[in-house]
Parts: C-alpha cells; sequence; structure tokens
C-alpha cells in the first residue's frame, strides 16, 4: 500500500513538474569547456550570464546548458588555476538552443586578466574525462565517458581501477578503502538494480560496456539524499541514455593468456549450441518436477506403473558426466553503438543503442583447495591437512548485452528512458585428485565437475528532471523495474575412490554422485522523487531539499538434487558409464542392481523459499552558507525496512509462512562541512549514520554446495550448537550492521586535473555480519553478528602533471592512492572461549581480532602518457598496479584455523591511439597481471606455516582492441 502511494506522489511530482514547463519566451545556451593547452574538458566550470544571477557548474562531461530569456548575453568562465573567460554577444531566440564552440580556457601563465572572444556555434564536441570534487557537497571521485574513450577501456571493471581508493575483486566487485563488498553500493541511474550475483551488494562491474555509461561517481561520505545501506562507498552509474552527436561505431576485440588460450588439455563437456549466446538452460532442463516416485515404491513392484515411470525419468537425465579434453581457443568480443541527437524547435530528442558480445576462456591448471585444522595435541603448533584436492578446471563465460536510451529535452524538463537486458552464460568442467575428507573418513581419488550458470538481467528505468524557475525548485525523479534470474541446471558431480588393488569405488566414504538444480527468480521495483528550492540565506546561495524513496524485491529460491546411487555395477574410473544405458536399473534385469537416484527435496525441500524486502525512505536535507567559505549541508534520513520470509529448516522444526524476520525503523542522520581556505583548496568534516543489512540468502535457512571446492553456504538462520557440550556458537539471529562514519580531508587542486588529498577516516560497527566457519558441520560457512568493531583509517591521494621536474615530460601524469587501515572486531565470549579452548601452548589469545574483509593497506597508482604532436598525437599510455594487504577472509573457530588472502601484486599496462582524418580510428593493446601474480590465501596459526586455502594461476593476459567510429 505504501508503495502504490508513493508511486501516486511520484506521478504527482510529474504532473506538477510538467505543468511548469518554459514559456516560449526562452531558449538555451549549451556548450562544453576544455582546457586550452591539453584539450582536456573540464567539470565542475562556474559559467555565469553576466548582469544576471544565472549561472551553472560544467557537469562531469564538462557541458552546460543555461535558461535564459531571448535576447543578447556575455558569459563569464571562472575555474581555480585558469585565467577567466568571457564570452561575448550570444544570441539567444525563443524556444531554440544556442550551442557554443568547444570553450577554451588557459591555465593561469597569461599576463592578463580576461580573454574575450565572439561567440560562435558548436561544430563539434566529445565528452569530458576529469572527476568532479571541488564543488560537491559529498566526498566524491569520479570518470566520464571521455576516459573510457582515452584509456580504451572496454568496460565499467577495467575503468574503475583508476579511480582512487577503488580496487576490484577478480576483475568485477568493489572494494573502496579497503572496505569489502558487504559495506560498498552499486545504483544505476540514482536507482538499485540487482546485479548477476544478487546476493551482492555491488554490480558485476565487468557487465557493463564502456559506450552505454556517461559516467560513474563514487560517493564516500554519507548524505541524507543517498541510500542508507552503504559504508565504504556508494557507485553511481549513469547511462548513456542519448548521443550528444550522430555517432555510428563498431569495436572488436581479442584476448590471449599462455595459460588459458591455445591448451589441448583444455577440459569442458558436451554442450547446447545456445551456449554460445548464453542461452543454455533449455538444453539442460531438469528430467521431472512432478509425479516422481521413489525408488523404494519401485522396488516392490518393478514391473509397476510408478517403476515404468521411474525407468523414464533415469533415461531422461544427460549420460555425460566425465569432463573431456579439448582446445581452447582465445577471447572475443564485439561491441556496436549507434547514436543521435535531433533538434527541433523547442525541443530536442536524441537515442542511444549498444549491442556487445563477449566470449571469454579461462584454464587454471594446477588449482588447489583444501582444508586444515588444529591438533588436539596442543603442544601440536603445525596444522593437520584435513582435505586436499589438486586439479584442472576450465571455465568460458559468455556475456551479450543490449541497451536502448532515449532523451527528451524541453525548454525547462529532460526525459531519460533505458532499457537494458544483461545475458550471462558460464559452463565449467573439472578434474580433480582427491585425499582424505574432512568427514573423518580417509581415500584417495578423483572427482569430476560439470556446471553451468545461466544469468539474466532486464531493467527499464524512466527519470525526468524539471527546472521550475519561476520559483527557484527543481523536481527529479526516477523509476525502475527489473527481473533477475540465476540458474544453475544440471550441477553434475561426481567422486571416485582408487583402492589399492587398482578398482574403483562409489560410497560412503567418497561421497555419492549428485545432479543439481538451482533456480533463482528475483523481481525488483524503485522509485523516488527529489524537490530541490534554491534560495538566499546569509547573502550566500542556499538550498533546501526533500525526497522520498521506495523500493520492493521479492525473491523466489529452489534447489532441487538427485543423489546418485550405484548399485553393484562393475566401475572402470568413466564417470559416463554411470547413466550408460545399459548400466541403468534394472541392470540386466536385476532389481538390486544399476544406477538409480533419490530425491530428497519430496516431498519437502528445505531448500526452497520465498523472501520479499520493503524500503521505505524520507529525508531532508539543507545546505547554507553563513559565511562565504563554508557550507554547511545538513540532513535527516529515516528509512523503513520490513524482509519477510517463507520457508523451512532441514528437519522441520521451524517453518515460517510469510513472517517477518527483519523489521526496523532506522533514522539515519549526516553532516558535510566544506571550507574554502582558498580558491585552490578545501576541508571537509563529514559524518553520517548508515547500515548493513544481511541478503536474502544470508537471512534463509538454504544450504548451498559448490561442488568446485566441496564448501557449503548455510543460512543465517540456522542455530549452530553442540548436542553434546551444550556450546551454543550462534542463535540464528541475523541482524543489521549500524555504523557511524567520522571523515575529515583537505584537499588541493592546482589546475588542469591534478590534485592532492589527506583523508582520515574512522568507523564504528555495530553488530557486524561476517561469514565465518560454522563449527558443527565441517566445510560449511555461516554469516554472523560478531562482536562490534572498529576502523581507523588513512588515506593519500594525489594527481600531478610531471612537466614541474622537466618539460620533456609535459605529457606524463602520475597518479596515486594509499589507504592505510587499522580494524578490529571484538571477540563474542563464545569465540573467544572457542578460541582459549584450542590455544597453543604459549598462545595468549587477544580480545579483538581483525575484521574480516577489511583490508590493512591498499596501493593504486599509475603513471599516463597522453601524446599532443607528431606519431605521439591522440596516443595514449598507462601503466597500473594495485595491490591489498594480507587480509582476513573467514575467522576461524573451535580447532578450525583463520583464513587470509595472500596479497596479489596487479600490474597491467594499456597502449591506445587514435588516427584517422577525423580520429574515426582507434587501436589499443592491453596486458593484464603482467607479473603474473597467483590469486591465493591461506589458513593461519600460532607458530605454524601458512597452508593453502586456495590457489589459482591466472597468467598475463594480453588484449587486443580495434574500434572504428563512422
Amino acid at each position: 500500500m505504501i508503495f502504490m502511494k508513493l508511486h501516486l506522489l511520484f506521478i504527482t511530482f510529474i504532473f506538477v513538474g510538467t505543468s511548469f514547463v518554459m514559456n516560449a519566451q526562452q531558449g538555451f545556451i549549451t556548450g562544453q569547456i576544455t582546457d586550452g593547452t591539453t584539450g582536456e574538458l573540464l567539470p565542475g566550470v562556474r559559467v555565469m550570464v553576466k548582469n544576471h544571477k544565472i549561472g551553472a557548474y560544467s557537469d562531469l562531461d564538462g557541458g552546460i546548458s543555461i535558461a535564459v530569456e531571448q535576447g543578447i548575453y556575455d558569459l563569464q568562465v571562472t575555474y581555480m588555476g585558469y585565467d577567466t573567460l568571457i564570452v561575448n554577444a550570444i544570441e539567444v531566440k525563443p524556444e531554440q538552443t544556442t550551442a557554443l564552440d568547444l570553450l577554451q580556457i588557459q591555465s593561469e601563465a597569461s599576463d592578463f586578466e580576461e580573454v574575450v572572444i565572439s561567440a560562435n556555434r558548436k561544430t563539434n564536441t566529445e565528452n569530458a574525462i576529469l572527476s568532479l570534487k571541488q564543488k560537491s557537497s559529498n566526498m566524491i571521485d569520479g570518470m566520464s565517458s571521455a576516459k573510457f574513450k582515452k584509456t580504451g577501456d572496454s568496460d565499467a571493471g577495467a575503468a574503475m581501477r583508476r579511480i582512487p581508493g577503488v580496487s576490484l575483486s577478480d576483475g568485477k566487485y568493489i572494494f573502496i578503502r579497503g572496505i569489502g563488498d558487504r559495506y560498498s553500493k552499486t545504483l544505476l541511474n540514482g536507482l538499485e538494480v540487482p546485479g548477476l550475483d544478487p546476493d551482492r551488494n555491488t554490480v558485476q562491474m565487468d557487465i557493463f560496456p564502456t559506450k552505454m555509461i556517461d559516467n560513474i561517481v563514487v560517493y564516500k561520505s554519507a548524505s541524507a539524499d543517498l541510500p542508507a545501506d552503504f559504508t565504504g562507498g556508494l557507485i553511481d552509474i549513469s547511462l548513456n541514455s542519448a548521443a550528444t552527436e550522430s555517432t555510428r561505431s563498431i569495436a572488436m576485440s581479442t584476448a590471449f593468456n599462455p595459460n588459458y588460450h591455445f591448451k589441448d588439455n583444455y577440459l569442458t563437456y558436451e554442450k547446447s549450441g545456445a551456449d554460445a549466446l548464453a542461452f543454455g538452460k533449455n538444453s539442460r532442463e531438469i528430467p521431472a518436477e512432478n509425479n516422481i516416485p521413489f525408488f523404494a515404491e519401485t522396488i516392490a513392484n518393478p514391473d509397476g506403473a510408478k517403476a515404468k515411470r521411474y525407468q523414464q525419468i533415469l533415461g531422461s537425465f544427460d549420460p555425460t558426466l566425465a569432463a573431456m579434453e579439448s582446445n581452447s581457443l582465445m577471447d572475443m568480443g564485439i561491441d556496436a553503438n549507434v547514436g543521435d541527437l535531433f533538434k527541433k524547435k523547442g525541443y530536442t530528442i536524441g537515442y542511444n543503442f549498444n549491442v556487445s558480445y563477449k566470449n571469454e576462456t579461462k584454464f587454471y591448471e594446477d588449482a588447489l583447495f583444501s582444508r586444515y585444522g588444529l591438533s588436539n595435541d596442543r603442544n601440536e603448533t603445525s596444522m593437520e591437512m584435513r582435505e586436499i584436492q589438486e586439479g584442472n578446471y576450465g571455465e568460458n563465460n559468455v556475456l551479450l548485452s543490449g541497451m536502448l536510451g532515449l532523451t527528451l529535452n524541453t525548454a525547462k524538463s529532460k526525459y531519460n528512458f533505458n532499457l537494458l537486458h544483461l545475458q550471462n552464460g558460464t559452463s565449467t568442467a573439472g578434474i580433480f585428485d582427491y585425499d582424505k575428507t574432512d568427514q573423518g573418513a580417509v581415500f584417495s581419488g578423483f572427482q569430476h565437475n560439470l556446471e553451468y550458470a545461466e544469468r539474466a538481467l532486464s531493467t527499464v528505468i524512466v527519470s525526468g528532471s524539471h527546472k521550475l524557475t519561476n520559483k527557484n525548485l527543481e523536481l527529479d525523479w526516477a523509476s525502475s523495474t527489473s527481473l533477475s534470474s540465476i540458474d544453475n541446471p544440471d550441477i553434475r558431480f561426481t567422486r571416485y575412490e582408487e583402492r589399492n588393488d587398482g578398482s574403483f569405488n562409489i560410497g560412503t566414504e567418497s561421497g555419492f554422485p549428485e545432479r543439481i538444480w538451482r533456480e533463482l527468480d528475483e523481481i525488483n521495483t524503485s522509485a523516488k522523487v527529489d524537490l530541490k528550492k534554491n534560495l538566499k540565506l546569509f547573502g550566500n546561495e542556499a538550498q533546501f531539499k526533500i525526497g522520498a524513496m521506495q523500493s520492493y524485491k521479492k525473491r523466489e529460491f529452489k534447489i532441487r538434487s538427485f543423489s546418485i546411487n550405484v548399485r553393484n555395477v562393475e566401475l572402470t574410473g568413466d564417470p559416463n558409464e554411470l547413466f550408460a544405458e545399459e548400466n541403468l536399473w534394472p541392470y540386466n534385469g536385476d532389481i538390486s542392481k544399476g544406477t538409480t537416484f533419490e530425491t530428497p527435496f519430496i516431498p519437502v525441500n528445505p531448500n526452497q523459499f520465498e523472501s520479499s524486502v520493503s524500503s521505505t525512505g524520507f529525508y531532508g536535507l539543507t545546505e547554507i552558507s553563513p559565511v562565504k567559505q563554508l557550507k554547511i549541508i545538513l540532513g535527516l534520513r529515516t528509512e523503513i525496512y520490513s524482509q519477510r520470509y517463507t520457508g523451512r529448516d532441514q528437519l522441520g522444526t521451524n517453518v515460517l509462512n510469510d513472517d517477518v524476520v527483519l523489521e526496523e525503523l532506522g533514522l539515519f542522520p549526516s553532516m558535510n562541512l566544506v571550507y574554502s581556505v582558498s580558491e585552490k583548496q578545501n576541508i571537509r568534516i563529514s559524518y553520517g549514520k548508515t547500515t548493513a543489512r544481511p541478503s536474502f540468502k544470508e537471512l534463509s535457512y538454504s544450504e548451498i554446495l559448490d561442488p568446485i571446492t566441496g564448501r557449503t553456504f548455510i543460512g543465517g538462520l540456522f542455530r549452530d550448537a553442540n548436542d553434546v557440550s551444550g556450546v551454543e556458537y550462534w542463535d540464528g539471529n541475523l541482524q543489521s550492521t549500524s555504523i557511524h562514519n567520522f571523515d575529515l580531508r583537505w584537499e588541493m587542486f592546482h589546475g588542469r586535473g591534478q590534485t592532492f588529498s589527506i583523508s582520515g577516516f574512522y568507523k564504528m560497527f555495530e553488530n557486524p555480519i561476517e561469514v565465518v566457519q560454522f563449527a558443527t558441520q565441517s566445510g560449511a560457512f555461516q554469516p554472523r553478528n560478531v562482536g562490534d568493531g572498529t576502523v581507523l583509517g588513512l588515506e593519500f591521494e594525489a594527481r600531478q602533471l610531471l612537466g614541474f621536474l622537466s618539460k620533456n615530460l609535459d605529457n606524463f601524469a602520475f597518479a596515486m592512492n594509499v589507504t592505510l587501515t587499522q580494524s578490529q572486531i571484538e571477540l563474542s565470549s563464545t569465540e573467544y572461549e572457542s578460541r582459549v579452548n584450542n590455544a597453543r601452548a604459549g598462545q595468549e589469545i587477544e580480545e579483538y581480532r581483525d575484521m574480516a574483509g577489511q583490508a590493512p593497506w591498499i596501493v593504486n597508482g599509475g603513471i599516463e602518457y597522453t601524446g599532443e604532436t607528431g606519431f605521439g598525437e591522440n596516443l595514449n599510455i598507462g601503466v597500473y598496479y594495485n595491490v591489498q594487504g594480507e587480509t582476513l577472509l573467514f575467522s576461524g573457530i573451535t580447532d578450525r584455523p583463520d583464513i587470509y588472502t595472500v596479497p596479489f601484486h596487479g600490474v597491467n599496462m594499456n597502449i591506445s591511439k587514435r588516427f584517422g582524418k577525423k580520429d574515426q580510428f582507434n587501436a589499443g593493446i592491453m596486458f593484464k597481471n603482467i607479473l603474473n601474480s597467483k590469486k591465493e590465501a591461506v589458513f593461519k596459526s600460532f607458530e605454524a606455516e601458512d597452508e593453502h586455502f586456495f590457489s589459482l594461476r591466472q597468467g598475463t593476459t594480453m588484449s587486443l582492441k580495434m574500434s572504428w567510429n563512422f
């Protein structure tokens, strides 16, 4: 009901906004502003209409748009570190747009105060490349589409590495200031949308081709007009709704990694042709969903109707269970874009259409996954190997995406429409040697894994912006609807035991084969409206802003697992033999022999649930300047949050039917102070209260097995207790995290995109959520609230042109961001006692430990070259380095040691060049992971050598890309 009322409210706001359309006597002045020396277009530049109190700041792409009455005007352009520019005699006609040439401003090297030129209509334009920081009320960083074009980055993941304080996990997931994914959030056009992995708070960055993106902004401080559920940072991706000029482009790319490609031992399996377009789910349909008889029912009457139905289902399984060797091909991708902008009397309309396809192959040789534990002998510091698997697995990943954007601009209003679809398919095949099990059995053998994951996301976003000039009011609204799905059809897991006599066995010790179908469907709707009033207070510009937000999400999830039993069949070690027609039950008519299945999801499926979330937020915010140098932004946000759940646990002792599992009313105050020490320097102080809430999967009774690693995720509603000792490690009551954020920053801007800043931050966490090792089930992990924690951090950011060292270095720029943090979590009484009881001789257990997911330090650095003349014209070269310190991945409990990530030293290099008479061609080459670093995590224990949790060799990738604009 609240959701419907808010939509009615937001529709009413739209009606009000559109009723204030500018009268027919007004027109527009538009343009873009560039550095006269480097050609870089500049955001945050102040443009005022002389002798009028009308103006604007250039946006992330350096563009301006000013609505004025018909007449002839002069503009004054001012920007720190640059000479003032006066643009004379701009004629504005009714219901028309006067588009200017690029406005070039010069850095402060001239002997005069003003440069006067005459205005001309714009003949061409391009997007800007610099981030907008100085004029923002928040601590932000950003990138515009011009930066993507300049560096040749093909997706948002590659581009995000260049933003200060940002690092990526697996090239996809965002870490800001070293704080884990849980405490970051991603918006699309200011609205929540699920990613292709909806269990994460951030969206996969690599799924967005840069051709789709207008700009990316990263907020590092809280504000009342932003959602409350982020702490490290909030990423807002603005889609490119319309081109600024007629554009047609096509790009093709390929990549080679000697570890991945042209390997004749690459592992795969027979697949559908639809896999090449990421639509392979339909070729892996479940054999039966209804009327599935139990084996016990069939054996009682092997000639009856149930037995025939059982045999029909058994024969419908795809018989392929074995991974096979094949040759792996290079990666390839293609991207096409078309867009245009049409100017009509009184309005402009534009569109942008993009389609992209990527096909990538990875092959991990000697991949290692293991488990270690502590000895019962407390004098023994060396860890015991409990389980190990080592082998090879191949992965083929296909991403197909398409976006249509439309924009309508009137004299006073702007409407955007975006339709986005992402389709992703990933097939995996692996063979691993296996030794021991964490369940107590001791054996050696091997396993085959075959998996497929199909992910889809469809999103419609509609938004509008209205300038109600007569009352100094601005109205913005937006609404989105998203449908997402993740399907894992027919996961196939087969493990053999190899006996000393050379024979093979499948049984209790090795674990029975399984075939698993997992399905997730989610709908997400979101709407927001913001109303801003501009006014004068204390003789300075001020504003008051109010707004509302409503979102609703619903997820349906189920797992259906068939346990496979091999009854008295002679085994050769080839997994395909299990479903060979001659080996199916009844084997040669013998009802005691043959391959059979059991259906633990019938009659009741504990791994099936429905869950929904409703969130309603309101806020008020005011921005005042009691003195010219000081800006004060005060705000209060309230969010009403409710999560419901329908499902049951494995034993059926807890059954929920649309019951509330989390409900809260949160108040989130924020304050941002910006003091301008000078035109080039700011001091920022901010405070904000935020939250981190559990995901659908975390607040559930689900148990989800990862067949590759053999690890199980257990939902946070499960109680973890030892029935013998009576110790309760977890009560199943998962709550949201509350965070208090304090930030202090000094920043200096010294022209031409150069900046230096020092920041300090302190964060207090109440009931932080961490994924910890499950005490009473080996190889299992569970999200839980742990003891309160804090993070104290220091951050340095710098971007500097190197021309001050030598004129030969004028075209070089150096950028670096260093974050140092100290985190701690107070041990709960249960965790403390567990560590004490399992401590080694001479080991002292402290009351605090590191926070999981928080890197102690992180370094991002890079050096870029931008050519201007001769062969170097339009040549861009960049070398980038990223590393984060040893980070706690999973905290230990009972006899399980802590697990830490190993620092990954990532060095990437990118070279691109535009050429042709109109710079219509762009060629680029990129080297990724030049140092050939491994991705690893290790067990750590007192006075013991580190032991691997996992180890993956990623190799060095060389990518080639060629694009053509026509």
